[in-house]
């Protein structure tokens, strides 16, 4: 039986890292992740480009038009959404993390979610490199190996 699954080595790939500036200093933290994954595998910062856009509604739409440039072999989304007294959290939640899908399928390139939806402000922060990991790191190694994966699949 063969097996093809992507490496986390990234040689001449591009990635982009789109961040919300909404709750921007918890953000900072997942870029940071992101960023120390994306080099340690080998990205140089000509490599690499940061977009920022106002929260996380707005990731989709920056990323659907960052994927259809083709300039980007993957693309990490990372923004916080902390729930608040209203329902607005559930509505941004939901499309923000379906329109991601929707972009990353429409283009056909990796997009890593590091979005987080959290409770409370200690969850963001257990997420953002303390006890649970930083997930920004988590949505670059997934996109470093998504686009190693898809270009086995396409060679």
């Amino acid at each position: 039986m063969r097996t093809v699954e992507g490496s986390l080595v990234v040689r001449d790939e591009r990635f982009c890292i789109v961040a919300s500036r909404f709750n921007e200093t918890l953000v900072d933290r997942l870029v940071a992740g992101a960023l120390d994954v994306l080099h340690r595998h080998g990205a140089d910062d000509s490599q690499l480009h940061l977009v920022r856009v106002p929260g996380a509604f707005e990731l989709p739409l920056a990323v659907q038009k960052l994927a259809a440039t083709r300039q980007y072999d993957g693309i990490i989304a990372l923004g916080v959404v902390i729930r608040g007294a209203t329902p607005h959290f559930d509505y941004v939640c939901a499309q923000a993390a379906a329109g991601l899908q929707r972009a990353s399928l429409e283009a056909g390139v990796p997009v890593g979610f590091g979005l987080l939806t959290c409770d409370t402000i200690e969850q963001v922060m257990e997420r953002a490199g303390t006890k649970a990991g930083n997930k920004g790191a988590d949505a670059a190694l997934t996109t470093i190996e998504m686009v190693s994966l898809l270009r086995q699949i396409e060679a």
